[in-house]
């Protein structure tokens, strides 16, 4: 018993291609055999039939080379390929089966006049133009089908991220670094200072929790909770922590995942301004560049061993967390490079689209 797996035959596009291409011409065939009973044909009319169901499905497999290049031009200039070709391969087609026609069917007749060999161009343009729609239905409904799967295992990743995110915005050492921290305020009376931090911790970790992972939020509204995180981190490194914006306005409005420079920005005082008894410096930049934003977090710490393009040091999940995100909210429209910045430290770049939000949409 044959079985067909749908599945596997929709996910290969050639399979796809090849049965569809050859189910199609075989049901023109068909339908034109059903069609010949009207008119009393006699047999040797099946011959004609397959013949040109044969130049009909050998002229248009060109067309699907030639429809693949057109699908990335420009409507204008695309519309004119798709135009010209269907109607160079009908007139082929037309040749084609006229000829067919007149050596099996009429035994050899030749017509008068060249232009003869043309006749019924309009039927074979129609047969043509059928196969392209259905060429480029069919390649529409699998960019959509495409772009649903997508869709779904952005949003199966980015929960999945989510429930990461926790494992690192909560890090159990950044509470107790904090808490500590306003304990020590309140034993030395400094309570306005700790109020303020009771205050930003509050309000950082309900950002951090209530924000949802798989929407994208205004680059502003994210420097304002990192704008939290670092002055909490100020509290405890005073004057040895040391911050650099260099945002430009333009960036203010565009659109980026939540959360997804505290990871960097965390490493760096673990790793860099912790180790540096002078204290050290964050520089956070953002810019915006053609049609994408450049995210960038450096530091002038002691820096890292880099083995193909990842740092020797990484064990925990910040940075696999970040890779992991950006891979299913951009697929491959972005870039994540860690590498040695200039005099000392690390430098972590990100690049993804420029986008902003369209209201009333």
């Amino acid at each position: 018993m044959l079985v067909i797996n749908w599945q596997r035959l929709f996910e290969n596009k050639d399979r796809l291609f090849w049965t569809l291409h050859t189910g199609g011409w075989f049901g023109f065939a068909l339908i034109y055999y059903i069609g010949s009973f009207l008119h009393d044909m006699r047999t040797v009319w099946v011959f004609v039939i397959l013949l040109n169901a044969y130049a009909g499905w050998l002229f248009t497999i060109p067309l699907r080379y030639v429809y693949r290049w057109a699908w990335n031009k420009d409507f204008v200039p695309s519309l004119l390929i798709v135009g010209a070709s269907a109607y160079i391969v009908a007139l082929l087609w037309t040749v084609a089966k006229n000829i067919t026609l007149w050596e099996i069917y009429k035994h050899g007749w030749e017509p008068e006049q060249w232009f003869q060999y043309f006749t019924n161009t309009i039927n074979s343009l129609v047969m043509i133009v059928c196969w392209t729609g259905l060429y480029f239905g069919i390649k529409n409904f699998q960019m959509l089908q495409k772009e649903k799967q997508n869709a779904l295992t952005a949003s199966t990743m980015a929960h999945q991220a989510h429930l990461k995110m926790l494992r690192y915005q909560l890090n159990p050492h950044f509470l107790f670094n904090t808490l500590n921290a306003i304990s020590t305020l309140i034993l030395m009376k400094e309570n306005k200072t700790a109020d303020a931090m009771v205050s930003r911790l509050s309000d950082f970790l309900r950002y951090s929790l209530d924000n949802d992972p798989i929407k994208k939020v205004p680059l502003q509204q994210e420097i304002k909770a990192l704008s939290l995180y670092l002055e909490i981190e100020k509290v405890r490194f005073d004057e040895r922590l040391e911050v650099k914006w260099d945002i430009s306005e333009k960036c203010n409005d565009a659109l980026v995942p939540s959360m997804i420079l505290q990871p960097l920005i965390e490493n760096a005082i673990k790793y860099a301004i912790s180790k540096l008894e002078q204290g050290g410096r964050i520089c956070i930049s953002a810019k915006h560049f053609g049609r994408d934003l450049l995210l960038e977090v450096s530091d002038n710490g002691p820096g890292a061993d880099i083995v193909d393009g990842k740092l020797s040091r990484e064990n925990g999940v910040g940075l696999p967390n970040i890779q992991e995100r950006l891979q299913s909210l951009y697929n491959s429209n972005y870039s994540f490079v860690i590498e040695h910045n200039k005099p000392t430290g690390l430098k972590v770049s990100i690049r993804i689209p420029f986008e902003v939000e369209h209201y009333g949409d």
